[in-house]
């Protein structure tokens, strides 16, 4: 559903201080859908996810607007989707075009900004402050840009810091743009839901309501005592971002603290080759991603969730960082021989790799060998980059061989 504008985010109310902050917001409007509509465009105003099979435990990834009209939304089971809008369209997604478009976005802006923070693969903030010129008209001019070099729609939030920018993305969206104006920042949050707030999820808000805050000047007006009672130390920083405080700075660079990989299984597995196969896929998908951005982990991780949904993370260390498909698929393994019984069924398998940094490697006088692993990997990532990651497979998958 889209917000209201709200009617005190007017550029030009009072002059621009050059001493104060001016940070931008940007959403890639329904992102993956977006994409799929540039594939298809019969799919243009239809109600239809991106996600996975409704036969099996397939959950949406991304629901267009027209789909979002019937309450389906991100992350929520595809057999529930369809109960919601029973003419909803899934597909499957391709997430490698995703992240192509993805990358070509997040360089232009790269281009555009001084400071520019990717949080996710369809958002980033953007600190422009020492551009002259109105945070609105720098704003406007960048989502014109990636309209027309792209044909993605994009929202966009502009305020003095990080907090309010996203929020006033929100309200924009779709397709929106929304300026808060220096000094304008408690006034704009304020008649807002209070679950809009960065810190107020589901159980904050549900007590939040038995107190009869509902919007975020509700919370605002709170006393900040009150707050402290309610959540400690937590309740001091609510209270700032209640009246739209928020000292965080734009971090250039920022790069993410693990890579995974997960797979929620249409039908529990309890048979050692299927888990093995998958996480062989799974580790060969992790390794790709960590040499296509230039980092190597230290840490190995397993992730595995009984069908009665408890689940629990195993790690071990490897000796040295390592990008290396061969060496996260053979630490993982031996962390699933460590933690799981046969015949015990799995509903969910990952793999992560985590405590990223530069790629080093111990050097031997003699021991050259890596240097051909990493030529070899090379050459089959280019391979796989050009004609997708099944365009090359492992020779006990073709022929029915076990994997050592």
């Amino acid at each position: 559903m889209a917000h209201r504008r709200h009617p005190d985010c007017i550029e030009g109310r009072r002059p621009v201080n050059r001493l104060m902050r001016k940070i931008l917001h940007f959403d890639l409007d329904a992102f993956f859908c977006s994409v799929e509509e540039l594939l298809d465009p019969s799919l243009h105003g239809r109600a239809f996810v991106v996600g996975g099979s409704p036969q099996g435990r397939g959950v949406v990834t991304s629901a267009s607007y027209a789909a979002r009209a019937f309450g389906v939304r991100s992350a929520m089971p595809m057999a529930r989707a369809l109960r919601l809008c029973p003419d909803l369209i899934p597909v499957r997604g391709n997430h490698r075009l995703y992240g192509e478009y993805s990358d070509k976005v997040m360089t232009l802006l790269r281009g555009a900004a001084p400071l520019v923070e990717q949080i996710s693969i369809d958002e980033a903030f953007l600190d422009v402050s020492d551009d002259p010129r109105p945070s609105g008209d720098i704003a406007r001019e960048l989502q014109i840009r990636i309209r027309e070099q792209f044909e993605l729609p994009t929202s966009w939030g502009a305020a003095g810091n990080k907090l309010v920018a996203k929020v006033a993305t929100e309200v924009g969206k779709p397709n929106g743009l929304v300026v808060v104006p220096p000094g304008q920042e408690a006034n704009f949050l304020a008649p807002l839901p209070v679950e809009m707030l960065w810190g107020v999820g589901p159980k904050s808000r549900a007590r939040l309501q038995d107190l009869e805050i509902r919007t975020i000047g509700d919370l605002a007006a709170l006393p900040p005592a009150q707050l402290e009672r309610l959540y400690g130390e937590r309740g001091t920083e609510l209270a700032a971002r209640a009246r739209g405080q928020d000292d965080s700075p734009v971090v250039e660079g920022h790069e993410p603290r693990s890579m995974s990989s997960e797979r929620t299984f249409a039908k529990d597995v309890d048979d050692w080759d299927t888990l093995r196969r998958h996480l062989r896929e799974m580790s060969d998908s992790v390794g790709r991603r960590l040499r296509r951005e230039g980092v190597a982990g230290s840490t190995v991780r397993l992730k595995l969730r009984w069908p009665d949904f408890t689940t629990i993370t195993r790690q071990s260390r490897l000796p040295q960082p390592s990008d290396v498909d061969n060496e996260i698929f053979r630490a993982a393994a031996a962390l699933l021989r460590a933690n799981w019984k046969a015949g015990r069924k799995i509903r969910l398998l990952g793999v992560g790799v985590a405590d990223l940094g530069p790629l080093t490697r111990q050097l031997s006088l003699f021991d050259r060998s890596w240097q051909e692993d990493e030529r070899l990997l090379q050459a089959v990532d280019s391979i796989r980059a050009k004609y997708g990651p099944a365009a090359l497979q492992r020779g006990h998958r073709i022929k029915g061989k076990q994997e050592q």
